[in-house]
């Protein structure tokens, strides 16, 4: 229940565009600990951060030279208001920039507003190295898109469903992105403004009276290399003997997986697994061969029920060994017929 409450939020969030979640410092310490020799002599940018409340400026400010950080770039969005009725001086956007640790932090306005599709902000997007922030959710593909289009490296914040979405499946599929260390409850919730109400059990108020919510349904999205993408999955489970545990798809010529821990150690074919596999998805072990659709382009069904979105896989280790097995054999096969 607290779950669908916080979901619902979220929802609600997106379809209003109103994106104040903001991120807990714990949470920036609890990922950011896995990265530390990626930021040496690089400029990191947040882009979304107000310097004067953001925890991402209060982490890489206080690990500046422990990071051995060039510059950190810090720019909010400020918005605007002018209309025929309320003719007030629109706010505008601002940023710091901060290279002298212990040294006052010094705002500096935008002529604009400080959205960051804005040229002002994009200017000092091509002078960053990393991007490190909590992007509006309601405009996360957009968000990314422009990191791309300027190559650069990023660590953010999103929802779990934008695995789902195709712009960041296809990153993901081609190897230009993968998710991060914490995932889910490992983000332990979002410091929210005074007029949310607080939905689910895990809603609570801090030692400092800030309102937290927890929808459990959250991710890190990286390009950046960290440990668990080299780890194995630990595989303890057999397709043999145990096929009526994985149906096949009606649609499609592969096993359905309902955990991501159930996958099968013995399986050489196509296995559908649940979007959570991309958490501990080693390149090297598996392949990714495609996303929820089946050989007639609808979504992947077993008599006739789809299963909530499957990302179809090939073990790659038994893969290759079935080939290093049958050159084996051939081997074998053109000397016996040779010795013949």
């Amino acid at each position: 229940m607290a779950r669908n409450a916080t979901n619902k939020l979220l929802q609600n969030a997106k379809k209003s565009k109103s994106d104040e979640f903001y991120t807990q410092l714990c949470d920036i310490e609890s990922e950011l600990q896995h990265y530390k020799k990626h930021f040496k002599n690089k400029v990191v940018f947040c882009n979304c951060d107000d310097p004067r409340s953001s925890s991402f400026f209060t982490y890489f400010a206080s690990n500046f030279n422990d990071l051995g950080l060039k510059k950190l770039i810090t720019a909010c969005y400020q918005k605007q208001e002018v209309s025929l009725f309320n003719t007030n001086k629109a706010k505008k956007g601002f940023f710091s920039e901060y290279s002298e640790p212990n040294t006052p932090l010094e705002i500096k306005e935008f002529n604009g507003d400080g959205d960051f599709r804005s040229s002002e902000s994009i200017e000092l997007l091509r002078q960053s190295d990393i991007v490190v922030t909590n992007p509006p959710f309601s405009l996360f593909r957009e968000y990314v898109e422009l990191l791309v289009k300027y190559d650069k490296k990023f660590l953010i914040i999103g929802n779990i469903n934008a695995i789902t979405y195709k712009e960041i499946f296809k990153l993901i599929n081609e190897n230009k992105a993968w998710l991060g260390i914490n995932l889910g409850r490992g983000i332990s919730g979002f410091i929210v403004p005074e007029h949310y109400e607080l939905y689910g059990t895990e809603a609570r108020i801090d030692s400092l009276g800030n309102k937290i919510i927890s929808p459990n349904n959250c991710l890190w999205l990286t390009n950046l290399d960290n440990f668990k993408r080299h780890e194995d999955i630990e595989l303890t489970k057999t397709y043999f003997g145990n096929e009526a545990e994985y149906p096949t798809y009606d649609n499609y010529d592969g096993i359905n997986v309902d955990k991501t821990e159930n996958i099968p150690m013995d399986y050489e074919g196509y296995m559908g697994v649940p979007i959570t596999f991309l958490h501990k998805f080693n390149p090297e072990q598996f392949e990714i061969i495609k996303f929820r659709k089946g050989n007639d382009e609808k979504d992947l069904s077993i008599d006739g029920k789809c299963p909530y979105f499957r990302i179809l896989i090939k073990n790659k280790r038994i893969q290759n060994k079935a080939q290093e097995d049958r050159k084996k054999t051939d081997r074998q096969d053109y000397v016996c017929e040779k010795a013949g």
